[in-house]
């Protein structure tokens, strides 16, 4: 049993999800019934992620901001730079499809006990209040803003601290760094169980009828990931992008589009930042911080559901207010971790830019609720994926300038 056990652990955690991925639909198209006890593993690695992300961004923030010294490079002004210019191409690039495809809606019933920020100011408002929120409350309901707050300031409070108190948060960030490499390598199990309580409990068949609006949406995101992504990071790295883009999507993208969590993806990120090489002052704060304002995904969710209502209800559409939803929509995106509800539920105010009453914007809230098994899950997985990339991209600079070899091939 040992050696098996061994033989396995000597074979990457991508080709061990690859295979969960596929025992999965497997059992989802042969025997469902039989197999129904395999969705607890799925539900397990998800609630495991989700309970030790916290604890872990909390004492790695910390630990960075307390160890860091003066004259060290962080990237970080850069890194915020990417993320949010990110965002915004992202929406831009989902007005831009909407004009080229224009798809129309049949409106459904919207969805029910939610209620959507009734402007931006609003969102600001939410974002604002998780900041100062109570240290051990933004732990308990995982809000990253206020963790994050706290993780900065209890850091540079302990910048003049003793060196045994900073060893001693070290060493509680290396212990929660462990635990989460245990908790990683049930991946495989947990991809297995997602999969599975995915294809047995929503199908495929109901999202026929949303094929074209789909298309679309999936359509900007594969674009935005291949394309407009690898722009950006060219422009930084003066390389072939493709092989640091590819490694993200395979090694991030992929847990993020079956726990469909970019807060339950920060230890996989922070990982994978590992394994290459990056420099951990940054990545323990621009990962946590990407997972909350780096959000292309929701970008372009917020715009294509935003025109489809607008061209389902006939209403024309100028360049110039084409222009302010993408500044919109990426301010929206940005504020949408600290909504209940996500991206979803800030269409409403997307939709209030072309008059559309909150009746009718709840119906087309509904209709993403419908396809959400494919568009969030492709959405989180553009987000969480492009943290690191522009992590990556922007550490890569650096060591450009400094005329290291940048070699993503040959990263752990």
């Amino acid at each position: 049993m040992k050696s098996i056990l061994t033989k396995v652990s000597q074979v990457s955690l991508v080709k061990q999800i690859i295979v969960g991925l596929i025992i999965g639909i497997i059992l989802a198209v042969t025997i469902p019934e039989v197999a129904k006890p395999v969705v607890v593993l799925g539900s397990l690695f998800v609630s495991a992620l989700k309970a030790i992300a916290p604890v872990l961004v909390l004492f790695l923030v910390m630990s960075a901001i307390a160890q860091h010294k003066s004259g060290h490079q962080t990237n970080m002004k850069f890194i915020i730079v990417l993320y949010l210019l990110g965002t915004f191409l992202a929406g831009s690039v989902a007005v831009i499809a909407s004009f080229i495809f224009p798809v129309s809606l049949t409106l459904v019933e919207g969805a029910k006990d939610v209620t959507p920020p009734g402007g931006v100011v609003e969102v600001l408002k939410t974002l604002l209040l998780n900041v100062v929120d109570n240290p051990v409350n933004a732990i308990v309901k995982a809000n990253y803003i206020g963790i994050l707050a706290w993780a900065v300031l209890i850091g540079l409070a302990l910048r003049n601290a003793a060196d045994t108190t900073k060893t001693m948060i070290s060493n509680f960030s290396d212990a929660v760094s462990k635990m989460v490499g245990w908790v990683i390598k049930f991946a495989p199990l947990g991809i297995m169980g997602l999969v599975f309580e995915s294809i047995t409990t929503n199908g495929l068949v109901s999202l026929l009828s949303y094929a074209k609006l789909l298309a679309v949406l999936i359509g900007c995101m594969l674009f935005v990931a291949l394309v407009v992504n690898p722009i950006l990071v060219y422009v930084a790295i003066r390389q072939n992008p493709y092989p640091l883009v590819f490694k993200c999507i395979k090694e991030s993208g992929i847990t993020a589009f079956f726990t469909r969590s970019s807060a339950s993806n920060i230890p996989v990120n922070m990982k994978l930042c590992e394994n290459l090489g990056l420099n951990k002052d940054s990545y323990s704060v621009s990962i946590p911080l990407g997972a909350t304002i780096n959000m292309a995904g929701a970008a372009v969710t917020i715009s294509v559901l935003t025109l489809a209502a607008v061209y389902t209800l006939g209403i024309q559409v100028d360049i110039p207010t084409a222009i302010i939803l993408s500044i919109v929509s990426a301010i929206c995106a940005c504020g949408a971790s600290g909504v209940a509800g996500g991206s979803l539920l800030l269409i409403p105010l997307a939709c209030s830019l072309f008059g559309i009453p909150n009746e009718v914007a709840m119906q087309v809230v509904g209709v993403g609720f419908i396809i959400g098994v494919l568009q969030d899950s492709f959405e989180t997985s553009l987000n969480s994926s492009s943290d690191v990339l522009f992590t990556a991209a922007a550490e890569f600079k650096e060591w450009r300038k400094e005329g290291k070899k940048i070699n993503i091939s040959k990263a752990a």
